[in-house]
């Protein structure tokens, strides 16, 4: 404990300090960043990750290694083992290295969406054979879901006289459509509210 609460303390008030003030600049500005430069990388790294862009949050996180002061380099290496279990889709190495950084670990439920992730849609360094799995059950669960669709479709145009074939397939689509628009912009705007709130708490004076 004591080990973790002196990484977390050398990452907030060291060159990484500068994360939370530069974590709202564009990804142009980011890299034009030449102050905090270990900071700036280690955003756009954080950012790659977030697109499961194993690669390129590497480089970054490479480069930031590279920039940071050496005490630092441990809570860095962390926070890019942290990023990188998130684009390579491994909940659990991703829940052990928020832990260890000091903060708080996916939701229960993250990971199960980081975990379905991974069979769905498996970092390029999975064998063939894996790859070709995720595509399987990608189109089975979007034959589930027209199916879905169109049951509901079926169903709700009934007192109605009901609907054809087609058209209820085509509606279906349409409800599916709106309910993962639903659900995408619900998330994105749980997902922003969570991170105003741990920025706020990071400004808040530790006693």
């Amino acid at each position: 404990m004591a080990k973790q609460r002196q990484q977390k303390m050398q990452y907030q008030v060291g060159s990484l300090g500068a994360i939370q003030q530069l974590e709202d600049r564009t990804e142009e500005q980011l890299l034009s960043e030449s102050k905090h430069r270990a900071a700036a990388r280690a955003i756009l790294g954080a950012r790659a990750a977030e697109r499961y862009d194993v690669k390129q949050a590497r480089t970054y996180f490479n480069e930031a290694l590279a920039a940071c002061n050496p005490r630092e380099r441990p809570a860095l290496r962390q926070l890019m083992k942290a990023s990188l279990a998130q684009a390579e889709r491994k909940p659990d190495e991703l829940k052990e290295a928020m832990e260890k950084l000091g903060q708080t670990p996916p939701s229960s439920r993250q990971l199960f969406v980081l975990r379905l992730m991974g069979l769905i849609a498996p970092p390029e360094s999975a064998s063939l054979l894996i790859r070709a799995r995720g595509f399987a059950l990608l189109l089975l669960i979007v034959f589930v879901l027209l199916a879905l669709g169109f049951g509901i479709a079926k169903l709700v145009a009934l007192p109605f006289g009901g609907v054809s074939f087609l058209g209820a397939l085509l509606i279906g689509v349409v409800i599916i459509v709106v309910a993962l628009g639903a659900l995408t912009l619900f998330g994105r705007r749980r997902q922003a509210r969570a991170k105003a709130n741990a920025r706020e708490q990071a400004r808040l004076p530790r006693r």
